[in-house]
């Protein structure tokens, strides 16, 4: 094979030389004795015509050769026409001869009919060998169509090296390659070639895009993986913990004076400033003071308030972080800025370091979790439980979660007190008012103590709130004070919603809605055991298209079986009301709310409050609820469905009996949109109405 390889290349070059003689009179010859002429040989990698792994070496018009070999070829010969007619005529009768189809091949290059050649050895009639496939390829490279058997050339030298490749240039380089053979059969050492390698102008840009986009690549995990490693190892820490990192807070001073509602809590924390006062007078006598206190409770009640008094009325620094600023994306953050916080305490004390919403750091340790997760809270521990009783660093912390806190966390040792910080009560609620009315203008006649009757289960921060919209009402209407009107619109806004007057509602609707109203006002008003009434609006509020509102006359910590039957009774009053004056196939989904309270207070009584006589005192909650026999199930919803149905007859018996006043209420809502406890009990009372 190699020796056929090896001849079929000596054969590709002769005729590469041939067929380069033939180039254009540009590439003229020069003197030997110029030496500054050079043959240049430009190559350029990408092909036009061809495949782009296709190299074409092209000769360029400014081009000179130092000497050509030998002189152009002399013409063809004439060939004898009967000669190759007879040459032919013998190639048909033995088409399986490939002796003198190689024959009839020859002499039709002699005669410069290559043509002739290439379409008589692609017919495929006619036997081959590798005389024939040397005569065709001859043929091929004479007219410049070499590219017929690149890939069939290139199958057969496979990986092999040598000559065997420079066989493929000359195929695939054509006529020109030919005559870069000829110069390159002729170098020496005093009579080099040189060649310039071109490349095309876009390989050339993504060559160097490419190069930038792995070189940012591979400096960017470098750079980040580097950090990482530095940040855990701890080289990039400084030796020394920072000084400035923490500071005491520079907000205004509070005292216990500001802090109002919650006066137990007060008293718990007075021992704390006396403490920081005169530490001597509780540890002259053995006694230990607290290392840390808890304050817990819903949100607004004032816990960050209290810890501020107490820091304000020790007159001592006060370092303030939320338990969410601990951790962050890097391992170690946390426990590192807890070490600080209490090491700038120290150097500050006697101080106060307080942590809001403690549960981020402080919640329940699980298994699973990864390690940096408990690493914030391990180094808390240590803190809390290093410290020394004589360091005068009081540590407290707020939560409105404390069941979600560890057990290490609330242990005594670590944390010695728990202070409930409760929503205030009417008195609390009251002083709360005053405070926050001292900031602002408020009438002579307003009556703090019906804003605080009519505020159950108001938190501070929402009272603080409902004097703000107060003050923003009166400043919109233009008047020097605030007014009792103005408190009452920011207290309905804040139960009710705020008002939507540009809702387009129509008549039929608000008619519905009238009367639906006016059934829960109604019932309300005739079911022993229901809170007194409030309101009834039809006027749009949040997302209900009207509303009826009940206030305690005093807080309230339980509720009776008498109370929660009403509930459920004015509950589904709307509802009934709806069916009674529109019809069964009437009733409206503005129901939905009050099924949805409905059965929640009955679920409440028969699984909880052990008020259903078939059912017993028996607490189910929903784990319990998972393991319970389905008859037991069935009881229990059967229970909750009977309750239901009872407060709805109830209501459907209260409302026909006062149809009447159902009536009347109806046409007063459509009239005046709101009305008022007083307003409500005279309309039923047949009373005029006094606006």
């Amino acid at each position: 094979m190699n020796a056929q390889l090896r001849s079929l290349h000596k054969l590709l070059v002769q005729s590469s030389k041939w067929y380069d003689r033939r180039l254009p009179t540009s590439i003229s010859r020069a003197s030997s004795s110029n030496s500054n002429n050079q043959r240049t040989l430009h190559f350029i990698p990408l092909s036009r015509h061809g495949s782009p792994r296709t190299p074409i070496y092209n000769w360029r018009h400014n081009t000179t050769l130092r000497s050509m070999h030998g002189p152009p070829p002399p013409p063809p010969r004439p060939r004898d026409p009967r000669r190759l007619a007879r040459l032919e005529q013998n190639a048909n009768a033995a088409a399986d001869n490939p002796a003198i189809q190689a024959e009839l091949y020859k002499e039709l290059r002699l005669a410069r009919r290559p043509d002739q050649v290439i379409s008589r050895f692609e017919r495929g009639r006619f036997a081959h060998d590798e005389e024939c496939y040397k005569q065709y390829i001859a043929a091929l490279v004479e007219t410049g169509q070499q590219h017929k058997v690149i890939p069939d050339i290139m199958q057969r030298l496979g990986r092999q090296g040598g000559e065997k490749a420079e066989l493929a240039d000359v195929l695939a380089g054509g006529g020109s390659r030919g005559a870069a053979g000829e110069l390159a059969s002729g170098r020496t050492q005093k009579d080099p070639v040189y060649v310039v390698v071109e490349e095309a102008r876009g390989y050339i840009m993504w060559r160097i895009l490419r190069w930038l986009g792995v070189t940012v690549t591979y400096a960017f995990c470098f750079l980040t993986v580097l950090s990482l490693a530095m940040e855990n190892s701890g080289f990039l820490k400084t030796t020394t913990a920072p000084q400035t990192e923490y500071e005491p807070s520079s907000q205004q001073v509070v005292k216990f004076s500001d802090v109002q509602g919650c006066d137990e809590a007060k008293q718990e924390l007075e021992e704390l400033v006396q403490f920081l006062k005169n530490p001597h007078k509780f540890t002259e006598l053995g006694g230990k003071l607290p290392k840390g206190v808890l304050l817990t409770g819903p949100p607004g009640t004032g816990k960050t308030l209290l810890a501020r008094a107490v820091a304000g009325e020790a007159g001592v620094p006060f370092f303030f972080m939320s338990g969410s600023e601990f951790d962050e994306m890097y391992v170690g953050v946390g426990a590192r800025r807890v070490r600080d916080l209490f090491a700038a305490a120290r150097r500050k004390a006697p101080s106060i370091v307080f942590i809001d919403e403690i549960d981020a750091i402080g919640s329940k340790r699980n298994p699973k979790d990864s390690t940096y997760i408990k690493q914030t809270l391990n180094q808390l521990l240590v803190d809390l439980d290093g410290f020394s009783q004589t360091e005068g660093v009081i540590f407290i912390a707020a939560t409105n979660f404390p069941e979600l806190l560890d057990k290490a966390l609330v242990r005594p040792g670590r944390f010695d007190r728990m202070v409930n910080v409760p929503l205030p009560d009417v008195r609390g609620r009251m002083q709360i008012l005053k405070h926050h009315m001292k900031s602002v203008i408020v009438a002579s006649d307003v009556d703090v103590s019906t804003i605080a009757r009519g505020t159950p289960g108001f938190s501070g921060a929402e009272l603080a709130n409902l004097v703000n919209i107060a003050a923003i009402q009166a400043s919109r209407d233009s008047v020097r004070e605030i007014q009792m009107q103005h408190l009452e619109f920011a207290k309905d806004k804040i139960i009710m919603g705020a008002e939507r007057r540009s809702a387009v509602i129509t008549d039929e609707s608000k008619k519905l809605t009238a009367y639906h109203e006016g059934g829960h006002a109604l019932v309300a008003y005739y079911t022993p055991g229901a809170m007194p009434l409030h309101k009834a609006t039809i006027m749009p509020r949040g997302r209900a298209l009207g509303m009826t509102v009940q206030l305690p006359e005093m807080d309230k910590d339980s509720f009776s079986r008498r109370e929660y039957l009403a509930q459920l009774d004015i509950c589904l009053g709307g509802r009934i009301a709806e069916e009674l004056i529109f019809g069964d196939e009437n009733v409206t989904s503005g129901a939905h709310s009050d099924i949805v309270k409905a059965t929640e207070v009955a679920k409440r009584m028969v699984r909880h409050y052990g008020m259903s006589e078939r059912i017993g005192p028996v607490d189910y909650d929903d784990e319990a609820m998972q393991f319970l026999s389905s008859d037991t199930k069935q009881l229990i919803e059967a229970e909750i469905k009977l309750f239901v149905m009872e407060a709805e007859g109830r209501a459907r018996e209260v409302l026909t009996k006062h149809m009447d006043e159902l009536h009347r209420l109806a046409s007063a809502l459509i009239e005046y949109e709101t009305l008022t406890q007083e307003e409500i009990i005279d309309v039923i009372q047949n009373k005029p109405i006094r606006k």
